[in-house]
């Protein structure tokens, strides 16, 4: 049997993991959980602790704390947790060996091979990071592909009639659209645009702004001095969004959000969603432009569009719904689940690449023109840095490009090389993302020809060459960003450094036979104490955050006396908690 590859959409809210087994997809839940959230924190024992229990913790101890991680993925920075720093690579990695021990323990045997989805207008630096996470988790990826693609193949690639399909895909830090032919078992991706720095997390922002000015003009208060309370008025603001989804208007109330001048300041405000739909306008108007362009880019207009897919939880927004109304005449499809369907996507990618029966063929495409710059006309003028595209936007993948080049003067020894990505013809107006020398050319006169040659693998992951024509003098390259591409010897560190962080989270997580199971395994007093935790969280979204506070620190207890097998020490707190718990369901 062919060893399992899992399918995982690495989200910046949320991410998922997914096989396809028996020729049905199956996305594999912690418990009785498919979505779990991407946040990571290290608890008051110094344990690393992901997703639900994380983002909890996120309201009281913000410092100890990450979320939206995905945001940073391809930049040169560092991120604070608990006093250490760590990449976003090194973050995303914590993610996906989470999800990948919860896979392993659901199978029950281990996975080490996973495609992994990414924004489809995600940069080289930002696959290469991406990439790199996959490394450092412990897994080999062994494709990358857009979500906006993975999910088109989770929607219906058997459809009995060729479509046109516009994928709508707005998560919690990305936006993508995509133009999608579905024909016969092919899905073909036509076109792609998007904006790597728009989604649901602004939109969480701009709440957050009004509540930050409603306590400035109320109480002469910046709550922006107060962390904890930061923390709170975020997780508020995410919970009206998700209210105004389903109601036209929201009460938010955050009692004793903070102390000021030795008064005790509360949080009460109404929020309608005609206002936030204001709020959020000019966002809305940002993913109308994109899908003009993606329109554009496939040579259609709105009415050679016969289904629109909506993908990412911010997608429940109604307004976006009604604009995709007023534009294309018709209602975008509901039966994809728009949390699930690009990990279900990413999982039939999988098993393609496994061997498995699908009746499938994807067709992927780049978002990007990659080209240089060279001598020669812009605006009517000679110019030297003028941008010469080789492989162009929605190209297909994989694909490879060659074009010759001349040098510029007698005797000239040494061409550099600079590749850009981007669509301007004023090269530096583009991304830069890598250069190269080919040097000991001949001493001949200028005119030498230098064959520049840019390849694309499946994973949009661009590798360059350039060779002399006369003598086969070649200098190749793959193109990493140097800000964001690990050397060989930082990735190695980067895997101790988190794998070493989750000596007791990999062990709650044994497989039967597969991997060391645990010493508290068979102890009843601490699986009664975890199981009793995970339905206190259930309840989160559902009290008040008085009691929630009161509950957490309960928790934190109760988690310090299952680290330490203290089974004494465990009545007091599981009694408490239990208390709490029969006192809110009464």
């Amino acid at each position: 049997m062919n060893e399992i590859i899992l399918g995982i959409d690495l989200g910046t809210t949320n991410s998922e993991v997914a096989i396809v087994e028996q020729g049905q997809v199956k996305v594999i839940a912690d418990g009785d959980k498919k979505i779990l959230p991407s946040y990571v924190g290290i608890d008051d024992n110094g344990e690393i602790i992901v997703g639900e229990t994380a983002r909890n913790q996120f309201l009281l101890y913000p410092e100890r704390t990450i979320k939206s991680i995905k945001r940073l993925m391809g930049q040169n920075t560092q991120v604070e947790l608990a006093g250490q720093s760590y990449s976003p690579q090194e973050i995303s990695a914590i993610i996906l060996k989470r999800l990948k021990a919860i896979a392993e323990k659901q199978l029950g045997q281990t996975a080490s091979k996973a495609v992994i989805t990414v924004p489809a207008y995600f940069s080289d630096a930002q696959r290469q990071a991406t990439h790199e996470a996959g490394e450092i988790a412990g897994l080999d990826v062994v494709r990358m592909i857009n979500e906006p693609t993975a999910a088109a193949l989770a929607y219906d690639a058997n459809q009995s009639e060729p479509k046109h399909v516009l994928v709508y895909d707005l998560g919690g830090g990305t936006f993508d659209v995509s133009v999608v032919n579905i024909e016969e078992g092919v899905v073909e991706v036509l076109s792609s645009h998007g904006d790597n720095h728009l989604g649901g997390d602004d939109f969480d922002q701009q709440i957050i702004e009004f509540l930050i000015d409603h306590l400035q003009t109320t109480y002469r208060v910046n709550a922006r001095e107060h962390s904890k309370a930061m923390a709170r008025i975020t997780r508020a603001a995410e919970t009206a969004k998700f209210v105004l989804s389903e109601q036209p208007y929201v009460q938010i109330n955050e009692e004793y959000l903070l102390e000021f001048e030795g008064s005790a300041i509360h949080l009460s405000v109404e929020l309608s969603r005609m206002e936030y739909e204001e709020m959020i306008e000019d966002y809305i108007n940002a993913t109308m432009d994109a899908v003009h362009m993606a329109l554009k880019g496939a040579k259609f207009t709105s009415s050679d569009i016969d289904e629109i897919v909506l993908v990412g939880g911010s997608t429940r927004t109604p307004c976006i719904r009604e604009r995709l109304i007023n534009e294309f005449g018709f209602e975008p499809h509901s039966e994809v689940d728009a949390d699930l369907c690009v990990t279900m996507g990413a999982a039939i990618q999988a098993a393609m690449i496994n061997g498995q029966q699908v009746d499938t063929v994807l067709v992927d495409i780049t978002p990007y023109t990659y080209g240089t710059g060279a001598i020669g006309l812009l605006n009517g003028e000679t110019y030297p840095f003028t941008f010469v595209p080789i492989i162009h936007k929605n190209s297909i993948l994989p694909n490879r490009k060659t074009e010759a080049f001349y040098t510029s003067y007698d005797g000239q020894e040494t061409v550099e090389i600079t590749i850009y990505q981007g669509e301007d013809p004023d090269a530096l107006n583009n991304v830069k993302i890598g250069e190269f020398h080919v040097e000991g050319l001949q001493n001949v006169e200028a005119g030498n020809i230098i064959t520049l040659t840019l390849s694309l693998d499946l994973n949009g992951i661009l590798h360059v060459s350039a060779e002399e024509k006369a003598t086969g003098l070649e200098k190749s390259i793959t193109i990493k960003n140097a800000l964001s591409s690990f050397d060989s010897d930082t990735l190695d560190t980067a895997k101790q450094k988190i794998s070493s962080l989750f000596g007791k989270l990999d062990s709650s997580l044994y497989l039967q036979n597969e991997l060391e199971t645990p010493d508290d395994a068979v102890i009843p007093e601490i699986e009664e104490a975890r199981l009793l935790i995970i339905k206190a969280e259930s309840l989160f979204e559902q009290i008040s955050n008085e009691d929630k506070e009161d509950m957490i620190d309960i928790i934190e207890t109760i988690s310090g006396c299952i680290n330490a097998k203290d089974i004494a020490g465990l009545d007091e707190p599981v009694e408490q908690l239990n208390d709490i718990i029969y006192y809110l369901e009464s």
